[in-house]
């Protein structure tokens, strides 16, 4: 089996701290599962470039795509969730379960790792209850307040489980929580805002607020920001970056005169994130754990908008942890109509604030995370290959 497919930049100087070992990474769905788990793959390969590093996931998921990009090989697994509604999905539930662990047996056996990490997601299932069952040590990556189904049940055979939030602690063994934090990706940072606002043909005497919606953009932000957009641009003068999705792009770039709105820039994806946050006063967005943890990391002052249509609700989880220390203010997709505009200019027009809540989210950021949850991995699986 091939380790990691590239070398990877910026690692010189840390390679060969530790001797290499076998990481498998069970993580898909989405990006907030996968992508801490492609940081903490290259803090290993980091750690130990000769290490041996392979990914499962599904094949119908951004993993499948996301995971080749960022160097490393994955397989698959033929597994998918089971919906909570009566639908003629289910009915695929039993047998795409039995497959998958026929596969996942399969793929360890052939891969023989000393450790296997769970970082949530369909795939981490099939994949973790297998490990434990052949005595292969189970570590487990949760991003969110309320974890997921899939690492609560693997909890209890996991050696070590690494949180971002506190509040985790609720719903899984206290005893093995490390608070770590949750991996970003590499390379994330806050552009100079002057750049930046060249960048976008910004004005440095009007604020900027930067709505992000995700890769798929998030219905009821772009609702919720098409309907107030006159109040915003025109009356409070304020410029805006609007990420809204690709599949909402083409109808909304159709139904607004962007030649009226000078000062909005409106994005399906936006590339130059590190531009748009250096440009940004204030973000309005989800509440996604990558978010959370993007906001901290560089201290951006943030509207939280938790979607309600997640497991657990899991969004608001998150968003009370970061407003319960100050560094957001949270409202609900039922209120986001009223209460948008008055919030935003109750923060953008306001230094003090900003630069309070700003303080308050660096305070809570955990930069090292990945470098954390590796190290912990290598001496895990350091104790069973010494065993053997």
């Amino acid at each position: 089996m091939m380790n990691a497919l590239k070398q990877k930049p910026g690692t010189e100087k840390t390679a060969n701290r530790r001797g290499p070992i076998r990481l498998l990474l069970a993580a898909g769905g989405t990006g907030g599962h996968v992508y801490p788990a492609i940081s903490i793959a290259d803090q290993v390969h980091a750690l130990s470039p000769a290490s041996d590093i392979l990914f499962v996931g599904t094949r119908d998921r951004m993993e499948w795509q996301a995971v080749p990009k960022a160097g490393y090989i994955i397989k698959s697994v033929w597994i998918s969730g089971f919906h909570r509604r009566l639908t003629p999905k289910n009915l695929l539930f039993p047998l795409k379960l039995i497959v998958s662990l026929l596969q996942s047996i399969r793929i360890l056996r052939q891969f023989r790792p000393d450790i296997v990490l769970s970082c949530g997601g369909f795939a981490a299932g099939p994949i973790g209850w297998t490990a434990g069952k052949m005595g292969i040590p189970i570590v487990i990556q949760e991003q969110n307040s309320y974890p997921g189904v899939t690492n609560r049940l693997l909890s209890k055979k996991a050696e070590k489980i690494f949180t971002a939030f506190k509040a985790a602690e609720e719903f899984m063994p206290e005893n093995k929580i490390t608070l770590t934090g949750n991996p970003v990706r590499k390379g994330l940072a806050v552009q100079d805002r002057e750049k930046s606002l060249r960048h976008f043909s910004f004005t440095p005497q009007k604020p900027v607020l930067l709505v992000l919606g995700g890769s798929g953009g998030a219905r009821a932000l772009n609702n919720a920001l098409q309907n107030a957009i006159g109040r915003l641009h025109d009356d409070l003068g304020i410029q805006i970056i609007w990420q809204c999705g690709k599949k909402y792009y083409s109808n909304l770039s159709s139904e607004i005169d962007l030649k009226r709105f000078e000062n909005l820039r409106l994005f399906d994806y936006i590339d130059e994130m590190p531009a748009a946050y250096g440009a940004a006063d204030l973000v309005l967005t989800r509440a996604g754990a990558g978010t959370c943890s993007e906001l901290m990391l560089i201290g951006k002052p943030s509207i939280l908008v938790p979607s309600p249509n997640v497991a657990g609700d899991h969004q608001s989880r998150n968003a009370e942890s970061m407003t319960d220390n100050g560094a957001s203010v949270q409202i609900t997709e039922r209120e986001i109509d009223q209460s948008l505009v008055d919030t935003v200019e109750a923060l953008i027009f306001d230094r003090e604030i900003l630069g309070r809540m700003s303080q308050a989210a660096k305070d809570l950021a955990k930069p090292d995370a990945a470098e954390q949850i590796a190290e912990q991995l290598f001496e895990i699986a350091e104790q069973k290959i010494n065993h053997e």
